[in-house]
């Protein structure tokens, strides 16, 4: 993912979300950790 969308949060979620729906639990979880304000929608995608 380019760095300068890793800032934006809801990008970063969607992200996640796409990556778990497709069982990519290691790629979803790397950008999980490149967050660095987490909010309750962001662990929910998890």
């Amino acid at each position: 993912m380019p760095e300068n969308y890793r800032n934006n949060n809801i990008t970063s979620t969607s992200a996640i979300d796409m990556l778990m729906k497709f069982g990519d639990v290691e790629s979803a979880e790397r950008v999980f950790r490149s967050i660095k304000a987490k909010d309750i929608i962001t662990y929910g995608a998890m």
